[in-house]
C-alpha cells in the first residue's frame, strides 16, 4: 500500500472537529504533512476526512458517509429485513445479532445491518481505510448516537484477527472481499477506481473463509459478482442473488 498523507495546511489553531479528525489520521499512523506529491492523498472538506485522487482535477473524493442521502433512502426504502444481505445473514427487524463485517469497505453494508438492530464490529486493515471509517463514525454519533453505537471498529488484519477470537465470539462473519473488475477501468466508478487503487487486489481472500467459519455461531456470507467464483472454491450452502450479486452463505452446524 502507498505511503499516504493527510494534507493539513491550516496555519491557524484548529477547531474542534479538525483536532478530532487529526486525532483519528494520528492513531492510524498516518504522517500529516502540509504538501505532498503523493497521487493519493487525505484531505478536509466540509468536516470531513475525504480520500483524494490529487492526479485527477475532477476527482469529488471519496469518504464514509453514514448519513448521505442514499444511506437513508436504503435505510427507509431499501426492505429492511427482506434485503438480500439482511436475509443472508439471518437479521430480522430488532434482532441484536453480532456480526463482525470483514471487508468493511466504505461501511454501506454495514450501516443497513446496524439500522436494523445488528452490533457490528468492523475489522480493517488498510490506515486510511479505518481513519475514513472511524471519520464517518464520527459523525454518524454526533447525529444518530444510538446507531453510531452499535459499532465497533479496530484498525487490524482481518484474518489475524479472526484467530485470535474465540469460537462462537459473533453470531456471522460477512465477508465481501475486492474483486477485480475485468471491464475497462472507465467503465468502473470513479470511487471504485480509487480504492482500488490505494488497496490493490485481495490477494488473500481466501484465508477468510477458514478464519470466519472457525468464529461465527451460526454463519458466514460472502458477498460476490454474480459471475464470480466461489471464495476459496468452496461450495456455499446456499445462495441468495440480486440484481448485480449474490450473496454465499456457509452455514455452521
Amino acid at each position: 500500500m502507498p505511503d499516504l498523507p493527510f494534507i493539513f495546511d491550516n496555519q491557524a489553531a484548529p477547531s474542534a472537529t479538525e483536532e478530532a479528525v487529526l486525532a483519528i489520521v494520528q492513531q492510524a499512523g498516518i504522517t500529516v504533512t502540509q504538501h505532498s506529491d503523493a497521487p493519493l492523498q487525505l484531505h478536509m472538506a466540509d468536516d470531513c476526512l475525504v480520500l483524494n485522487d490529487a492526479s485527477d482535477a475532477k476527482s469529488v473524493g471519496v469518504k464514509v458517509d453514514f448519513l448521505s442521502g442514499q444511506s437513508q433512502y436504503r435505510r427507509a426504502h431499501g426492505g429492511g429485513s427482506k434485503e438480500p444481505i439482511a436475509k443472508a445473514i439471518g437479521i430480522k427487524n430488532g434482532q441484536h445479532l453480532n456480526v463482525l463485517d470483514a471487508t468493511p469497505g466504505l461501511g454501506r453494508d454495514a450501516i443497513v445491518l446496524a439500522a436494523l438492530g445488528a452490533n457490528v464490529t468492523l475489522v480493517e486493515r488498510s490506515a486510511v481505510v479505518y481513519a475514513l471509517l472511524a471519520d464517518g463514525l464520527r459523525r454518524l454519533a454526533l447525529q444518530e448516537p444510538a446507531l453510531a453505537s452499535r459499532f465497533q471498529l479496530v484498525h487490524a488484519n482481518s484474518a489475524e484477527y479472526m484467530q485470535t477470537q474465540p469460537k462462537g465470539s459473533v453470531d456471522a462473519v460477512y465477508l465481501d472481499p475486492m474483486f477485480p473488475h475485468r471491464k475497462k477501468s472507465a467503465l468502473v466508478k470513479k470511487e471504485m477506481r480509487v480504492f482500488q487503487e490505494l488497496l490493490g487486489p485481495d490477494a488473500d481472500a481466501d484465508a477468510l473463509l477458514p478464519a470466519a467459519q472457525a468464529i461465527a455461531l451460526k454463519r458466514v456470507v460472502v458477498k460476490r459478482p454474480n459471475s464470480a467464483p466461489f471464495l476459496a472454491q468452496t461450495k456455499p450452502s446456499m445462495a441468495i442473488s440480486s440484481k448485480k450479486h449474490r450473496f454465499d452463505v456457509y452455514i455452521n452446524v
